[in-house]
């Protein structure tokens, strides 16, 4: 009787790469990893890489474009359970990054890959289209939970949005640079300070 032998799917090839990928440039550097060694970190060929992806930048967009999905998916999700503002931002600081994909476990890498991809001009209209994802995903997030609290955002939500999201990366680079004075909740730290001092100035 011959057996059934299973081959992975494209999406399980992907994601196989995007974690030997996400391990490989942390070791040894966006710049410096090669195809051949994160082929060869998730256990395939050359050939199974460029199957998939016809170069390494084009492997890093699909990585940061999966990120997004991935956070969209999961906190809107998140949202769902956690309506008002306060909790969602407790949600948050308790959620749990081992389960995330790999640049939700790791931000600064996150940080280095768009760093990595802003420096070709070519390549950042493909970035940009992931920020003003990411830009509407917090302005969904702050619409809802001031819709959900019944009070009116003091600000545009798409506004909100930019604002957040220059926080939150500007936060990343300060780790990025001097963790020792930047800890590595000081982002939701500050959201949840402007939250409060927004509801006081308001009251």
């Amino acid at each position: 009787m011959s057996r059934l032998r299973t081959r992975p799917t494209r999406d399980d090839t992907r994601e196989k790469l995007f974690e030997a990928a996400a391990r490989v440039f942390e070791e040894q550097g966006i710049g410096g990893a090669s195809i051949e060694t994160i082929a060869a970190a998730a256990g395939f060929s050359r050939g199974a890489f460029y199957s998939n992806f016809t170069s390494k930048d084009e492997l890093i967009i699909a990585m940061l474009e999966n990120h997004v999905e991935q956070s969209i998916l999961r906190l809107h999700d998140l949202l769902a359970k956690h309506k008002s503002l306060p909790d969602f931002i407790d949600a948050l600081k308790t959620m749990d990054r081992s389960q995330q994909d790999p640049l939700g476990r790791s931000p600064l890498l996150h940080m280095e890959m768009i760093l990595f991809v802003a420096r070709a001009e070519k390549r950042r209209p493909e970035l940009a289209k992931r920020l003003r994802a990411r830009r509407k995903l917090i302005a969904d997030i702050v619409e809802t939970t001031a819709k959900n609290s019944g009070v009116n955002p003091m600000l545009d939500p798409v506004w909100w949005g930019a604002i957040v999201l220059a926080m939150e990366d500007g936060f990343r680079l300060h780790r990025l640079i001097d963790p020792e004075t930047t800890p590595s909740d000081s982002f939701l730290r500050a959201i949840g300070d402007l939250q409060r001092a927004i509801g006081a100035a308001s009251a």
